[in-house]
């Protein structure tokens, strides 16, 4: 360590600059054995990737598109409520009542609406639905796969009985007089004073199939017959009028993964879009010191990143998701933008004679910056895998990894090209065919066409000429840097970030929480129409939810029976809950115990006369009796009026707070609810997973960034840059789910990977003032940063004609990003640092300078 002289500064590991320095002799190491000896480092990328990429060989067997395995929280407490109903009511496919089930049900859904202002209840309607009816049931013997009841297969409708009637007779709605519930069978109801139907707009059909043992593969083998096959069958009844849309349980899923096939075609647009940006962006008018090859292997690199991480998690077994597939184009752009961030600091370190100095200058000025980027966004993607959605913690883990490979290949194999393509340069050789370039020719044509002027100097001496830094790097400089230092500049910047802010937190308090499912298929899908059919004629009434008594229970006690009916009625007072539908077989056994004189307060004659009560309904599949005990038993509330995700997190939070404040243990559950748990943490892990990667950047940044209060405005940016991406998202109809959680996570890393290289650019600036600071890191990184930008865009861009959700999401989110990012570091950062990122004058600068070089 050299001796300090009495007037200095400590040198103190508290400053960061004593983590930068040593960084920066590290990278100058890096760069003189790159250019001593290239070769290796481009071939053994190479190599690695092409070893790695066989991993791809297990691909097949790695799929996980499981929607609910997927999409929903690994922990969601409708997922053990569900193993709670399987334990205490185990479904009977023989005696089948679709509203106990504890899940969807295996099944085929069809919905008919009147033509017109028509009625489904018409005698033609009828006809035709009679007709429909008979079609489906004659289709690849359905008798022998479907659910019964008492010998005979489930009625798809309860009206199906009558179908063939005329006139139909009177119908009480919603429930009719033979005590079948109508709401969610009968759509689009108009009745009378009297509660009678007069009309109809739809009426649903829905053919439940065995799911017991074996019969479960052949269900969904006749599934996969009805898809196939019943649209022909539907075009050749040439129905007049009823419009019919279908559906299975299976079309969700089989939908959700055609979604990876169907965006592979645009792999290679995008890879076109992006290799012609970086081709176009690094050109030069030499056939000498053309930058072609470093664009389109910069490119490349991306690729091998992609290969190489991919195919080494596909070896470890990690499931590959179809959220997995956006992260090639993500990939692709980031790996492009580390790429003009060496091109830029290689054409400014020109000065330099020879290849190893120049490269040594190279990756200390870049390098830094690029570590910085890097290790803030794989920090970001590990940090998202902590969520509880196996969707995102795939995505995370295989783009973070890709991220690593990326860094590693733009410090090896980019950077050995760079070597080769100077060598090439040196050597006087044409971009394309690397044939010596002839001199003394005194052709304007062959000068200009060849050489890149009509000048017959010596390419030597057009490189060192043509040298020169790129025309937007001096845009940048001359035009772009002054014009945004002026003081009615600055202001306006404040103002308009001020706009931003303000729409920015607006947005935030307006947006809207959980998937739709809908949005798991394509848009041109079979299931839209049904979707949209459903949520118009059939959405006043909701869940049919699951009230259920978990444990031993005296039930044959009155203080206990009253507990009960005092929590049930409780959850009946909630808005969404329809009392007067409420099915409860407590109450129907004490109603018959008091017709018939029974005194069910004693146990003995509790338990013996529960036999009277089954014969006349489904109560036996409502009570868990093991010898004289009942263990468990459940009741059933019908929900009104859920037509939102509002109203679905509404529902879930206020039944089971009333479960909850219950006397007596209770539960809820619905299958729908698996589904609803995303609303209990998706706000949750959002911001855990902001916060907990805001603070890791910080700490990085004060590490890697030598000044605290530039690491402060970097974490600022990522605020900045995460509140306004989740205001506006609520402006481009993107709801805050597992989807777009992944997008956030996303945007912490380039939040800080515009702003960073500016930033950094800014406080290792020598310039005198503040202004000149700005105007100096946008000049040496402006244009890299714009290109970068750009390159991500394009690599994106073509997501936007994705006919599928997802990938329109992660398009709109990523737009989203870059441009508030790009502008972050463009506008509204170097403003910002003009007023508070410079302290101190030129000659601590320079004594902070020295001192550094005699830290360890």
């Amino acid at each position: 360590m050299g001796q300090r002289r009495p007037h200095e500064e400590p040198c103190s590991c508290s400053n960061t600059d004593c983590v930068e320095r040593p960084l920066k002799r590290l990278f100058e190491g890096l760069g003189r054995t790159v250019a001593s000896c290239p070769w290796p480092f481009a071939l053994l990328p190479l190599l690695v990737s092409g070893g790695l990429g066989s991993g791809f060989m297990f691909l097949p067997g790695l799929q996980e598109n499981d929607i609910e395995g997927q999409f929903t929280p690994t922990s969601g407490p409708a997922k053990a409520e569900r193993d709670l109903v399987r334990l205490h009511f185990p479904s009977n496919d023989s005696y089948f009542f679709a509203q106990r089930l504890a899940t969807e049900g295996s099944y085929a859904a069809l919905i008919a609406v009147a033509v017109g202002n028509g009625s489904v209840l018409s005698a033609e309607a009828m006809r035709e639905l009679l007709e429909l009816n008979k079609a489906v049931q004659h289709l690849s013997s359905y008798e022998q796969h479907c659910a019964t009841l008492r010998g005979v297969c489930v009625p798809p409708n309860p009206l199906e009985p009558l179908l063939g009637s005329s006139p139909l007779g009177p119908l009480r709605y919603p429930t009719n007089d033979s005590g079948s519930f109508l709401g969610t069978t009968l759509g689009g109801v108009r009745t009378n004073g009297s509660g009678y139907v007069e009309s109809a707009r739809a009426m649903k059909l829905l053919y439940y199939l065995r799911e017991d043992g074996d019969e479960a593969e052949k269900s969904r083998q006749w599934l996969e017959t009805f898809l196939k096959e019943f649209p022909g069958v539907l075009a050749r009844l040439n129905l007049k009028t009823v419009n019919v849309t279908y559906f299975t349980s299976l079309s969700r899923q089989q939908e959700f993964e055609g979604n990876t096939k169907s965006v592979i075609p645009l792999f290679s647009i995008t890879y076109f879009l992006t290799i012609t940006f970086s081709i176009v962006s690094c050109l030069r008018l030499s056939c000498i010191r053309n930058n072609v090859w470093l664009a389109c292997c910069g490119v490349i690199s991306a690729g091998l990143a992609v290969l190489s991480s991919f195919g080494l998690l596909m070896f470890c077994g990690v499931p590959f998701v179809v959220t997995v597939a956006n992260a090639p184009f993500l990939i692709l752009g980031v790996g492009v933008d580390d790429m003009f961030i060496m091109i830029s600091s290689w054409e400014q370190s020109a000065s330099k004679t020879d290849t190893k100095s120049r490269l040594a200058d190279t990756y200390s000025e870049a390098a830094l910056s690029v570590t910085v980027t890097t290790i803030t966004d794989v920090l970001a993607f590990f940090i998202g895998t902590w969520t509880t959605f196996p969707s995102v913690q795939s995505f995370c883990l295989y783009t973070g990894t890709a991220f690593i490979f990326c860094y590693i290949y733009t410090m090896t194999f980019f950077g050995a090209i760079i070597v080769l393509n100077d060598k090439r340069e040196r050597a006087n050789r044409h971009w394309l065919t690397c044939m010596p370039v002839e001199q003394g020719r005194t052709s304007c044509f062959y000068n200009a066409c060849c050489i890149g002027s009509c000048s017959s100097e010596s390419s030597q001496l057009q490189t060192n000429e043509t040298a020169s830094e790129h025309p937007m790097s001096l845009f940048f400089k001359k035009y772009y840097g002054p014009f945004l230092t002026v003081t009615w500049t600055k202001l306006l910047v404040v103002l308009l970030y001020g706009a931003y802010l303000g729409g920015s937190i607006y947005g935030c308090t307006q947006i809207r929480e959980g998937i739709d499912l809908r949005n798991l298929a394509s848009d041109d899908s079979y299931v839209i129409p049904y979707y949209d059919d459903d949520e118009t004629y059939f959405s006043e009434y909701g869940p049919r939810v699951m009230v259920i008594v978990n444990g031993n229970v005296s039930y044959w006690e009155e203080a206990v029976r009253e507990k009960i009916e005092t929590c049930l009625e409780d959850i009946e007072n909630i808005s969404y809950v329809d009392k007067n539908l409420t099915e409860s077989w407590l109450r129907a056994y004490i109603a018959l115990a008091k017709n018939r004189s029974i005194n069910i307060d004693n146990k003995d004659v509790f338990m013996n006369n529960l036999s009277i009560l089954f014969n006349y309904s489904a109560f036996e599949l409502d009570i868990n009796k093991t010898h004289d005990e009942i263990t468990a038993s459940r009741f059933f509330v019908q929900t009104v009026n859920v037509t939102s995700a509002v109203d679905e997190k509404n529902l879930l939070n206020q039944l089971r707070d009333k479960a909850e404040k219950c006397s007596i243990s209770l539960k809820v559950y619905h299958p729908a609810f698996i589904y609803y748990d995303q609303y209990l943490v998706i706000v949750q892990n959002t911001i855990q997973n902001v916060l907990i990667a805001a603070g890791a950047m910080l700490v990085v940044s004060l590490f890697l960034i030598p000044n605290p209060l530039c690491s402060i405005w970097v974490t600022f940016a990522i605020a900045s840059v995460i509140v306004g991406v989740t205001g506006f998202m609520t402006f481009w109809d993107v709801n805050l789910d597992s989807i777009s959680m992944i997008n956030l996570v996303i945007c912490i890393g380039f939040s800080v990977d515009f702003s960073a290289h500016i930033s950094y650019a800014f406080v290792t600036s020598k310039e005198s003032s503040a202004n000149k600071k700005a105007i100096g890191a946008l000049h040496q990184l402006g244009y890299p940063v714009l290109q970068g930008a750009i390159s991500t865009i394009l690599g994106v861009v073509v997501l936007a004609a994705a006919k599928t959700y997802i990938f329109r999401t992660f398009f709109k989110i990523m737009f989203l990003v870059i441009l508030f990012g790009a502008v972050h570091g463009l506008v509204f950062i170097p403003v910002f640092l003009t007023f508070f990122g410079y302290f101190g004058t030129p000659k601590i600068q320079e004594i902070r300078y020295r001192n550094n070089k005699d830290c360890p």
